[in-house]
């Protein structure tokens, strides 16, 4: 095994599930859950997302250890909610998953994309969010198996 296998092989391949939250209206608030159902080709449940096998952003993803960033740049609390993201993180580089598939709790999700900030983050939550936000927005993923994902549920790559 090479040296850059090896250090690739020593990678957390997992996390965990830290927060979930939906919006049921495009622009309304978040709201938190412990339980949420994913719904193949159709994000979660009581989300605004579009459903359909062409929307490639049925759920968002953040990383939980770039909550403390973006509060740090922004010299402020920041939450989940406050992000807009679907569901928190930790314990694994959301980056590693790109053009990858991942199961969390019951379901099975693909990365699509990355989930750059926008400028109503910056509306909301101040100047600055928007530059404090670069790099660290999270995923875009889509369910390709339904099924329940709880707070705590591990986060595991799947096999290639």
């Amino acid at each position: 095994m090479s040296p850059l296998q090896q250090l690739l092989a020593e990678v957390p391949q997992q996390g965990r599930v830290r927060w979930i939250g939906v919006r049921p209206l495009a622009r309304g608030e978040m709201l938190e859950l412990e339980a949420v159902e994913a719904r193949r080709e159709a994000g979660l449940t009581g989300d605004h997302a579009r459903p359909g096998p062409r929307n490639a952003r049925q759920v968002t993803l953040i990383q939980w250890e770039h909550l403390a960033v973006v509060a740090a740049l922004l010299q402020r609390e920041i939450t989940p909610a406050d992000l807009r993201r679907n569901i928190a993180i930790a314990g694994i580089n959301l980056f590693s998953l790109k053009g990858r598939r991942f199961r969390i709790g019951q379901a099975v999700l693909e990365t699509t994309g990355w989930c750059q900030p926008c400028a109503r983050l910056e509306e909301r939550l101040g100047s600055g969010t928007f530059q404090a936000m670069r790099g660290h927005g999270g995923i875009t993923a889509r369910v390709l198996e339904g099924g329940i994902i709880r707070l705590n549920d591990e986060v595991r790559v799947e096999p290639a």
